[in-house]
């Protein structure tokens, strides 16, 4: 295994430069735009838009692969995405700013895809949980290192957009150097709305909800903390813990939810999420310990929701429907993170800058009391139907193949 991911190196250190750039241009743009006094709801749009690029970008990308090839498409993407970062500092006006979001998540999109399949063509049935388990560590640890970014310069200025667009730039050479085999064509994976919706409604909940309410606090969580009075060293903290708290609660999270019924974990996992972010409506600006433990806290409930909804919907799917299924949850996660950044940032434009996370109790509540309905509709999976969990990032459909759950036939 360890000379497997040696041989994967360069494929990982991209993807960790790639996930540490656009985790700190995310951040930064929500910082500098209270900065630059933007209306919440326009700084908001910056990452409805990024989703608007990304959901375009995958379903793009395995045409323009098919044409010109992995090693052409990554270095056009990823040459685009550094130069969009750059850009930023051309014009600090918000619908520029929108306009480069949707081709950053578009550009963003195609690289991620491209490292994804070509860690595919390396993993075999034995392989890929192993891969897997590899890939999300790189995936958390180089996010939360992108929020600690935030912290080395003054938003203010254009140093940090250089850092992110620098970064961004070097993700060009370790794939460039691979030796790794170039993988086959990107296969364009269909979306069935309705076998998912009579096969798992909980987990088609779950995940637009998670898409509601998570990517309104990376839309603008950071811009909450700035609110409330703390300074940008604080802000780049209260990032980070979240993505630390999802981290330590992942795994622990999924082996509870082989032993139980999933919906009940759903359930308990949303209905913590929703109270902690009341709570944090009430309690978060108090101080400093209150600030960073509750963004722990939120993070470690509100981040693993989309994975407890993959391995649900994967108990009721056949083994060959997984990916469509597994896509179509991922569409439906793309579609809420457009939603949550505009409706977020209103809550907080009428009411306060604490109610954002009275917005996000409310996703969450509203979750709880579908999943509790379907729970006493339906009867639970039986324990031996059950398939193991596995932690998959909220990517692009390229990395479900990567699942180990997926059969080797699906490659």
């Amino acid at each position: 295994m360890s000379l497997l991911v040696r041989s994967l190196a360069a494929l990982f250190f991209s993807a960790a430069l790639l996930i540490a750039g656009n985790g700190l241009q995310a951040s930064l743009l929500s910082v500098r735009g209270e900065i630059e006094q933007f209306p919440l709801e326009l700084i908001g749009a910056f990452m409805s838009a990024y989703y608007i690029g990304f959901i375009a970008g995958c379903r793009v990308t395995p045409v323009l692969v098919r044409r010109a090839g992995h090693i052409r498409v990554f270095a056009a993407f990823a040459s685009i995405a550094s130069a969009t970062a750059l850009a930023h500092v051309l014009a600090v006006d918000a619908l520029f700013w929108i306009g480069l979001r949707i081709i950053s998540g578009f550009a963003l999109a195609g690289v991620y895809m491209i490292i994804e399949s070509w860690l595919n063509e390396a993993a075999d049935n034995h392989s890929r949980g192993r891969i897997l388990a590899v890939y999300r560590v790189i995936d958390l640890t180089a996010l939360t290192a992108g929020q600690a970014l935030l912290a080395v310069a003054d938003p203010a200025s254009f140093k940090l957009f250089a850092c992110a667009s620098i970064i961004l730039s070097l993700a060009l050479v370790p794939i460039s150097l691979a030796t790794a085999a170039t993988p086959k064509p990107i296969d364009v994976v269909e979306l069935n709305f309705s076998k998912l919706f009579s096969h798992s409604p909980a987990a088609a909940a779950a995940c637009f909800g998670a898409g509601l309410g998570n990517s309104a606090f990376w839309a603008v969580g950071p811009v909450y903390a700035q609110k409330v009075g703390f300074d940008i060293s604080l802000v780049a903290s209260f990032m980070s813990v979240t993505v630390i708290g999802g981290a330590i609660t992942q795994w622990p999270l999924g082996v509870v939810s082989d032993r139980m019924d999933r919906r009940v974990l759903i359930l308990l996992t949303s209905l913590a999420a929703a109270l902690i972010s009341f709570s944090m409506a009430r309690f978060g600006a108090v101080s400093v310990i209150a600030l960073l433990s509750g963004g722990l806290l939120y993070g470690a409930f509100a981040l693993p929701l989309y994975g407890l909804a993959i391995a649900h919907a994967n108990d009721r799917a056949d083994p060959d429907e997984y990916i469509s299924l597994n896509a179509t949850l991922l569409f439906l996660f793309g579609v809420g993170a457009v939603i949550g950044p505009i409706l977020g940032p209103l809550t907080m434009q009428i009411l306060t800058a604490s109610s954002l996370f009275i917005y996000m109790g409310t996703v969450y509540s509203l979750l709880f009391i579908f999943i509790l309905i379907r729970v006493f509709m339906r009867g639970p999976v039986a324990d031996k139907e059950k398939e193991d969990f596995a932690p998959l990032p909220r990517s692009t459909p390229a990395v479900l193949e990567l699942d180990p759950r997926t059969p080797e036939t699906a490659e």
